[in-house]
């Protein structure tokens, strides 16, 4: 049984430390304490790894955010990897910074990752994982925070964001969605 879990952000140096790239930032703390590395492959970066006996595939797209799908679907089809053993780590502009909420299907919430994942699958009956990312902005500049650094403050507390979210991510795998969401959503 293999399972898909997919961080979302976007490729190159200027968005390596934004707030939009916290899924290739779960991915990395994961494959950073697993000693595991990621390769570059079609569509993206993957590195794959073993958990509780199951296959794990984690990809980093780099077809940029708002193409998502194309790679997402790409690597479901090449890893037979069925839609219950997806899932995709975003990061989320409604919830407070250090929220975690999984959910096993949903909207996209106006994130443009997941709409055109929903939209290259054909469903949104996928799980992912919702990261808090605040809101601390003013009218129209969301962009600009989204593809912002981190700030001081919160840099103190991202370390264990991220390995919370790894963990969350392996608690997937290991036993479902369902009592994952019990322990990890906040």
């Amino acid at each position: 049984m293999s399972y898909l879990i997919v961080g979302l952000g976007n490729i190159g140096i200027e968005y390596a430390d934004t707030r939009h790239n916290i899924g290739f930032m779960v991915l990395d703390a994961w494959a950073q304490a697993s000693g595991i590395f990621f390769v570059s492959g079609r569509l993206g970066s993957v590195a794959e790894t073993r958990h509780r006996g199951k296959k794990v595939l984690l990809l980093k797209p780099s077809t940029y955010m708002n193409l998502s799908g194309k790679a997402v679907n790409y690597w479901m089809q090449k890893e037979k990897i069925p839609i219950e053993n997806l899932l995709v780590i975003v990061d989320d502009l409604a919830l407070p910074l250090g929220t975690l909420r999984m959910r096993k299907q949903g909207s996209d919430g106006g994130h443009n990752g997941l709409k055109d994942i929903a939209g290259t699958l054909g469903t949104t009956a996928y799980s992912r994982l919702r990261m808090g990312i605040g809101d601390n902005f003013s009218k129209g500049r969301q962009i600009d925070y989204v593809l912002g650094s981190w700030s001081d403050e919160e840099r103190k507390i991202l370390p264990d964001l991220l390995i919370k979210a790894a963990d969350a991510s392996k608690s997937f795998v290991a036993i479902g969605p369902d009592r994952t969401m019990n322990m990890f959503n906040t």
